[in-house]
């Protein structure tokens, strides 16, 4: 896939609607310190058009990409940061069950989790309302520059069995540093667009 046009087209806060897109739409949902935004960056091959800080919990919008005017890439907000009020956290929360309810182009969720540790009770719980709204989430697992070539396999097994997935699941290691694991995302998307079913 080659990225050639991005534009930052929607930022949707707590109250505000949803755009009645008709491209399809592709979200990435994952914990506040998980690395989305690197992942962001490295799939649509740029340095730092989506934001990266070093204070977890800055995106508290839904953020629409448009990719090449062909579909939107969907940054969700990032969920459970230790830092924000428990009133914060809940709207969040509701933002994002309404994103997945009410998105008809939505054709697949990403559920990025780190690698390195055992998914969180927040974990589980946003792979469980993915699948409650009729998606199958494909599991990206962050950060795998961050652990040894052996413990990749052991560590997916532990994701895995810890989100209770669906048989079949995708769960993919990822790198932003090296790049590992983005052919995968792209091949995901390119085979959604073109209806085919997705296989790696």
């Amino acid at each position: 896939m080659k990225i050639k046009n991005v534009n930052l087209e929607t930022v949707c806060g707590i109250t505000s609607k949803l755009p009645n897109n008709t491209l399809a739409e592709f979200a990435f949902a994952g914990k506040s310190n998980v690395g989305k935004s690197s992942l962001i960056n490295a799939f649509m091959n740029r340095k730092s058009y989506a934001r990266i800080s070093s204070s977890p919990g800055k995106t508290q919008t839904i953020n629409y990409y448009n990719i090449n005017g062909e579909f939107y890439l969907v940054d969700l907000p990032g969920y459970g940061y230790a830092k924000v009020a428990e009133s914060v956290k809940v709207q969040w929360g509701k933002m994002i069950e309404r994103y997945l309810k009410k998105s008809p182009t939505l054709k697949c969720v990403f559920l990025l989790v780190d690698i390195r540790h055992e998914p969180s009770a927040n974990d589980i719980q946003m792979y469980d309302w993915i699948v409650a709204n009729g998606f199958e989430p494909v599991v990206i697992a962050t950060k795998a520059d961050k652990v040894s070539k052996n413990a990749v396999n052991k560590q997916v097994a532990v994701i895995n069995k810890t989100l209770r997935c669906v048989k079949g699941t995708t769960i993919i290691p990822f790198s932003a540093l090296d790049k590992r694991g983005l052919e995968d995302i792209y091949k995901i998307v390119e085979d959604s667009l073109s209806d085919k079913n997705p296989e790696i």
